[in-house]
């Protein structure tokens, strides 16, 4: 079982910038690819980034792309979302989970609510 916390979730206007951070405990970090997803009022989830067991592979969508840098350290059991250039799209709650390939996301965090406004 791996439990999830999110934070650093806010408020921030068109063209600012956030970090967010999920820390994990309960089993061995490394074993896990991480990810950001997240999901807007009235839309389906979506994929945001994902990282692989020692960092040394990340994905984007589309939409982040050149804008959000996904990391992690380990040693503090912590993912990471850096989020540049915000845009009122990028509005949503975002959530980080784990998984451990080929499966798919099995554990959650409660996510942290992210507001740009115009």
């Amino acid at each position: 079982q791996v439990q999830l916390v999110e934070s650093g979730g806010g408020l921030v206007q068109a063209g600012g910038s956030l970090r967010l951070s999920c820390t994990a405990s309960g089993r061995t970090f490394s074993d896990y690819h991480m990810g950001w997803l997240r999901q807007a009022p009235g839309k389906e989830r979506e994929f945001v980034a994902r990282i692989s067991r020692f960092g040394g592979s990340t994905y984007y969508a589309d939409s982040v792309k050149g804008r959000f840098t996904i990391s992690r350290d380990n040693a503090k059991n912590t993912v990471y979302l850096q989020m540049n250039n915000l845009k009122p799209e990028d509005t949503a709650v975002y959530y980080c989970a784990a998984k451990v390939p080929p499966n798919d996301y099995r554990y959650w965090g409660q996510g942290t609510q992210v507001t740009v406004s115009s």
